[in-house]
C-alpha cells in the first residue's frame, strides 16, 4: 500500500511539556486508499482483525537521528508474519515526543490497560483500535535504539 494513503494524527502529547494531568497519547491513522486492502492486511488466518498482540509499531530512522530533519517510516506489521500492514512517513521529533509522552503515562497512570493507543480509520471510520505497550525505534542501519523505545519494564527482546 502506498504511504501517502495514509494521514497520522496524535492527541494527548501536550500535558508532557505542560506538566498537565497524564493523559494516554493515541495516534490515529486514517487510510484512504482501496478499503479491501486494507481490511485484508489486518486480517489474521482465523477471518478476524488481528488484535493488540497480534500486531506491533516500530519506527525506522531514515537518516543519523541528531540531523535537524530527522525522519523516518512509522510501521505497524503483523507480529506473527512479520508484513508490514501499514508504513507512513513522520519526523523524528513528533515520534519521540509521542513516545516520552507514552512512557510518562505509564509511569504515572494506575491504568493497567496499554500506554498509548492506535486507532485506525478507513475515510474517517473507524476499523480498529490497539492499546500498546511497545513503540520500538531503530536506527536507519536497523539497530535498535533502547533508549528511544517504548519497552516494558520485564520485557527481553
Amino acid at each position: 500500500m502506498r504511504r501517502d494513503y495514509f494521514t497520522l494524527d496524535v492527541s494527548d502529547v501536550d500535558w508532557v511539556d505542560e506538566d498537565g494531568e497524564p493523559a494516554q497519547p493515541t495516534v490515529e491513522i486514517d487510510f484512504e486508499g482501496p478499503a479491501s486492502t486494507l481490511r485484508e492486511h489486518l486480517t489474521g488466518p482465523d477471518g478476524e482483525f488481528l488484535d493488540t498482540e497480534g500486531t506491533d509499531v516500530a519506527y525506522r530512522l531514515q537518516s543519523p537521528l541528531d540531523a535537524d530533519d530527522a525522519t523516518g517510516v512509522v510501521s505497524v506489521t503483523n507480529r506473527i508474519t512479520g508484513d508490514f500492514i501499514i508504513e507512513l512517513n513522520e519526523d523524528a521529533d513528533g515520534v519521540l515526543t509521542f513516545i516520552r509522552a507514552a512512557r510518562r503515562y505509564g509511569e504515572e497512570s494506575s491504568e493497567s490497560d496499554g500506554r498509548y493507543e492506535v486507532r485506525i480509520y478507513v475515510d474517517g471510520e473507524e476499523l480498529v483500535v490497539y492499546d500498546k505497550r511497545t513503540f520500538l525505534v531503530y536506527n536507519s542501519e536497523g539497530n535498535l535504539l533502547r533508549q528511544h523505545s517504548l519497552i516494558p519494564s520485564g520485557v527481553e527482546l
